[in-house]
């Protein structure tokens, strides 16, 4: 039988593969094979909806509470759906035998396919193949295509599509699986099917069209509705094509209007040809490739399984203008609940900012529209300013849920949203390198600098004097580290509220110098007393941060003299298994690490540590370190290339790499780990590549592993793409003049030239003009690894 979609799978570094059916694996395979646009995203099931499949379709930004403990996504109605029995027997892989079974996620075009080989309870044989896509040309619209061969004898088929509303959130701790939609219209007509629901809580209306047309031989007909049979005969096949539109609105728009205009939009597309339609779709993701792609030549495995990482952050990458932020989980389940946590400002957003940073200012935007409610949440709290919330989802209002397992499985009570305050400066140092990143004043000027100010208030509100010691202290913290919970100075949470102040001090008299309107502007707006910010140059340089005499930093206080536990026994990914003889409940009690904390520290703010400072901690927490989040391998593996462990930051890297495509955690079945995602692009582009920002200077240092020969990338810096190739002993650069940001004050003449700093010289570069720049060391002095 010939391979119908064969042309879609030539490109074997592109092409992630399942070779064979695993049940066991189903959930896991559904979040990889994930498919979105930004817009939308939907689980990777196949099509026949076998029992546990775990259908999943979530538009961005919209959630629900009705029947939660808290606010989640929304899981919508399935339109991947097509169900085919024959004689009472569903072609389905657990209700038949499978025979041969192969699906391929196409990472480069966006588009899954399959083909799979069934067997009945009679020994008849089938063969049945599928296309699908999300298109990333329209937004709105979704294709399907399945083409089915009845191999040793005639069949007769009926067959069950539509728009599946059966479907269902998943239970949580005490709660059951619950739905977060009701039904508002339904019908069918003119070979469509037409579906809109609202959610429980009557914030959002969405709607559905769809309809499919079948080929046999070169007939084509349309289906008048989504249940009818059909006779083949032995070797006849049929070819199913399902378009389908999805659209969404807020409860109070006009919905006839909408319903009118996606009535319009669907035909055009049920118009289209298959080929137009995936065509258009395909050149749209060739699009986004040629300034996300990344080469590394040498390890095609590494390289592949990097660009799944690219993929997943690209199909939930979307636009709106603050609409919408990711969740930590992305488009692709429920894990956590769909809600937004640090991971996108720290981990994804430099991801967005030298890829896509259009992208990048609207999730940025996604917490400047929701200022008001942190404004809430600190009055709330007790504080000035504004305090973000530790979980968010669509209102900005605080969603941590009270209980969640812990890792022994016991059920514990949540503190997280009463104590991990460090967010409110994530938030603020993403916003910051954003801005050092793309010179966007006119964002500063619009939403930035009230956050910062806004936060630096918060900063202020939160510190507590100690007449005693003469300091600054903030106290009842949880750091990044969650096993130790109501903690006294955290050095993370402390500094990173340091800096937030200082930044925001530098800037306001940054305004105040060179933009007097915008800077009267923002006082009157929000109040503020130039008192205020006095005291933030005041109270920044006394917050204190406990230090050794050996440069040890102390995670939070008396951490020292916390029990000492060394780890004894590693899992095959060479990481940490829990020790021995010591409870969870009791790791509080010990100086054991969760993840990254103070070595989080050294990374976020490398340029006001020394060396010797980041190899002493380095060193003294590589140890106590459990990395039980995904978070921490990535961390861990810039960190140890920045005092040198490069065997170890490899060994870092392939566990972060590897998180979902490998299922390290036995967590993917719940969505891929976006953190995962946007840190392993920073061990590749700022570690390896060594092309980070410096003091404010955009800086290559690269630090290749001996088995890659080179990196191949674009990034964006300023309004210019910058096109490089780095290998062991040279970097070459190209600046393409982008499109002219007018608001950016850094490139208001294109003729000025760019400075990088190459191997630790700066330099000035000329637009559209090639550079190579040599190592100036010996071979010996280049340290090489595995």
């Amino acid at each position: 039988m010939r391979d119908f979609y064969l042309k879609y799978n030539t490109e074997d570094s592109w092409l992630i593969k399942e070779e064979g059916w695993t049940r066991s694996l189903q959930g896991v395979r559904e979040s990889q094979f994930s498919l979105g646009n930004g817009l939308w995203g939907s689980r990777g099931i196949l099509e026949e909806i076998p029992y546990d499949c775990s259908p999943g379709t979530y538009i961005a930004g919209i959630y629900d509470k009705i029947g939660a403990q808290v606010t989640e996504l929304v899981n919508f109605p399935n339109p991947f759906n097509f169900k085919i029995t024959t004689k009472g027997e569903k072609i389905d892989v657990v209700a038949m035998d499978v025979l041969k079974h192969k699906r391929i996620l196409n990472i480069h075009h966006g588009i899954l396919s399959r083909h799979t080989i069934f067997k009945d309870s009679k020994g008849r044989m089938y063969d049945y193949q599928s296309i699908r896509f999300i298109s990333m040309y329209n937004k709105n619209i979704g294709v399907m295509q399945i083409v089915l061969t009845p191999l040793d004898d005639k069949a007769e088929l009926t067959i069950q599509t539509g728009i599946d509303t059966s479907v269902f959130n998943a239970g949580v701790l005490t709660e059951g699986r619950k739905r977060h939609f009701r039904i508002k219209e339904l019908n069918q007509f003119d070979n469509e099917g037409y579906l809109a629901v609202d959610t429980l809580g009557k914030s959002h209306s969405i709607i559905y069209r769809s309809g499919f047309h079948y080929k046999i031989g070169s007939k084509k007909t349309f289906a008048k509705d989504n249940i009818f049979e059909l006779k083949l005969n032995k070797n006849q096949t049929v070819v199913f094509t399902k378009i389908f539109y999805l659209d969404f609105m807020p409860i109070g728009d006009n919905f006839e209007k909408t319903k009118e205009l996606s009535e319009v939009r669907f035909r055009k597309a049920f118009n289209s040809s298959f080929d137009g339609l995936i065509k258009k779709h395909i050149s749209a993701w060739e699009d986004l490739w040629s300034i996300a792609g990344v080469s590394i030549w040498g390890v095609p495995e590494v390289e592949k399984n990097f660009r799944f990482a690219i993929y997943h952050m690209t199909i939930c990458a979307n636009d709106n203008n603050g609409l919408s932020s990711i969740g930590a989980r992305t488009l692709s389940g429920e894990g956590y609940r769909g809600h937004i946590f640090w991971d996108t400002e720290i981990f994804l957003l430099p991801f967005y900012t030298y890829i896509f940073p259009d992208v990048a200012k609207s999730l940025l935007l996604y917490r400047y529209k929701r200022l008001e409610a942190a404004r809430d949440i600190a009055k709330e709290s007790g504080y000035k300013g504004a305090m973000f919330p530790w979980e968010s989802a669509d209102s900005g209002q605080e969603t941590t849920p009270t209980w969640a397992k812990n890792l022994d499985g016991r059920v514990i009570k949540i503190y997280t949203d009463k104590m991990e305050h460090h967010i409110t400066a994530d938030i603020v140092f993403a916003l910051y390198h954003y801005y050092v990143a793309t010179g966007d004043e006119r964002f500063m000027e619009d939403f930035g600098y009230e956050i910062l100010f806004e936060t630096a208030r918060f900063w202020t509100s939160r510190v507590e004097y100690n007449s005693k010691n003469k300091r600054y202290e903030i106290k009842h913290v949880i750091g990044p580290d969650e096993f130790h919970e109501d903690v006294n100075n955290n050095a993370y949470t402390n500094m990173m509220a340091k800096w937030n102040l200082n930044v925001a001090y530098k800037m306001f008299n940054k305004i105040k110098n060179e933009k007097s309107k915008v800077n009267l502007s923002l006082i009157t707006k929000i109040g503020l007393d130039k008192k205020e910010v006095r005291e933030w140059k005041r109270i920044a340089p006394r917050i204190c941060m406990n230090v050794r005499k050996d440069k040890v930093i102390e995670q939070f206080d008396s951490f020292f003299k916390k029990r000492k536990v060394k780890v004894r026994e590693f899992d095959e990914n060479s990481m940490p298994l829990l020790p021995k003889g010591i409870k969870v409940k009791d790791f509080h009690k010990t100086q054991l690490v969760k993840q990254a904390d103070v070595i989080m520290l050294l990374y976020l703010l490398s340029d006001i540590f020394s060396s010797r400072t980041k190899k002493v901690n380095y060193q003294y927490y590589i140890d106590k370190t459990l990395h039980k989040s995904s978070l921490s391998p990535s961390m861990h593996a810039l960190m140890a290339l920045d005092v040198g462990d490069l065997s170890r930051a490899y060994q870092f890297f392939n566990v972060s790499l590897h998180t979902d495509i490998a299922n390290v955690h036995d967590n993917t079945r719940e969505g891929v780990h976006a953190a995962c995602l946007g840190g392993t692009w920073q061990i590749v582009i700022n570690g390896f590549a060594g092309v980070k920002i410096v003091k404010e200077v955009l800086t290559i240092d690269p630090k290749i592993p001996k088995n890659w020969r080179k990196i191949l990338f674009s990034l964006k810096w300023r309004g210019d793409i910058l096109k490089l190739e780095i290998n062991h002993s040279a970097v070459n650069i190209k600046v393409v003049s982008g499109k002219e940001n007018n608001n950016s004050s850094t490139h208001r003449k294109k003729r000025m030239k760019l400075k990088v700093r190459v191997f630790g010289i700066l330099r000035e570069l000329v637009r559209n003009k090639k550079y190579v720049f040599d190592r100036k060391v010996s071979k010996s002095k280049i340290q090489q690894y595995y």
